[in-house]
């Protein structure tokens, strides 16, 4: 699955870890994610992250 990295402060969701505080299991790709789910860092939107090219 495809990480996705926030644009404003550089976290990187991993699908593997999912974002269990933010209410996300590990395994949800980044799509699946509601659209008004925060960045757990800085709280910048969903729109906000890119695909990551590790």
């Amino acid at each position: 699955m495809k990480k996705y990295v926030c644009n404003v402060c550089a976290y990187i969701y991993d699908p593997e870890e999912g974002d269990p505080d933010g209410g996300i299991e590990p395994g949800t790709p980044f799509e699946d994610i509601p659209e008004d789910w925060v960045c757990p860092v800085c709280g910048a939107s969903k729109e906000d992250f890119e695909p990551y090219d590790e």
